[in-house]
């Protein structure tokens, strides 16, 4: 089985996207074999209402059967925006999301807020997922309008320690994943996955021996990146880097645990 960890439809302003519906998502899936995914609306990233955003998610998702049996979607909550207590409630109780993600780069907060804190610790009361990603797109080449903040993993730690017993995936790890022997004492003592789009997942090999099998998941950051690169890294791996039993659990078995398939 195959689970994307880390897929998208929506807009990106700065950059023409195909393949950005539910629809062409699921041909997508279709194509290379992947059985379900987690989604997110990516134009709920530079939405001022990050709430309309799911709302359209949801909405596109019920408009087929199999986009509601194969697409697993997140909300984006924006915890510096008036309302967003009553977005989640709805986002959880109301659309059965699977869990949130958080842009702080581009809402303008870090993991130091105390509501950034508060909302996490919401989400672990609901065993969902909370989703950071390192980046959308590459900042060299980006628009002068976008930002470049670019998140390391260490970047992810202060709210690894606030909130430890939370669910947390982090997605497209494109800068640094090393960490000092205190990152690694937190990294190892809360439940975290990391996507393997990103390319600091280059050599999945040795951040296995680093991290352990538990840790990753098969993940495309489409549609901004190509649907093919987080799968070769798994299926890459050699025999002495990987049982089969260890790339059926990245493939989908760390994952699906996460969404409590």
């Amino acid at each position: 089985m195959l689970i994307d960890s880390n897929a998208q439809i929506g807009h990106w302003p700065f950059r023409s996207r195909k393949h950005n519906t539910c629809e062409s998502l699921l041909d997508r899936m279709n194509h290379f074999g992947v059985d379900m995914s987690i989604v997110t609306n990516l134009s709920a990233v530079l939405y001022k209402n990050t709430q309309s955003a799911n709302r359209e998610l949801v909405e596109e998702i019920q408009t087929k059967k199999a986009f509601v049996d194969r697409l697993f979607p997140l909300a984006v909550i924006n915890p510096i925006y008036g309302g967003w207590n009553n977005d989640f409630d709805t986002c959880v109780n109301k659309y059965k999301m699977k869990g949130i993600k958080l842009y702080p780069q581009y809402h303008g907060y870090d993991l130091h807020n105390p509501y950034c804190i508060e909302l996490v610790k919401m989400a672990r009361d609901k065993d969902l997922i909370v989703a950071f990603s390192s980046r959308i797109v590459d900042s060299r080449p980006s628009s002068w309008m976008d930002i470049n903040i670019e998140w390391k993993l260490e970047d992810l730690l202060p709210i690894l320690r606030y909130v430890p017993d939370a669910k947390y995936l982090f997605q497209n790890a494109a800068q640094s994943v090393n960490l000092d022997e205190e990152g690694m004492e937190t990294i190892n003592n809360v439940r975290l996955i990391m996507d393997t789009s990103g390319r600091s997942l280059n050599n999945l090999g040795e951040l296995l021996k680093t991290f352990g099998a538990g840790k990753f998941a098969f993940g495309t950051h489409s549609p901004i990146l190509d649907y093919c690169t987080g799968l070769l890294r798994i299926e890459a791996l050699r025999s002495t880097e990987a049982s089969n039993e260890t790339k059926e659990q990245i493939r989908s078995g760390n994952i699906a645990k996460f969404i409590g398939l």
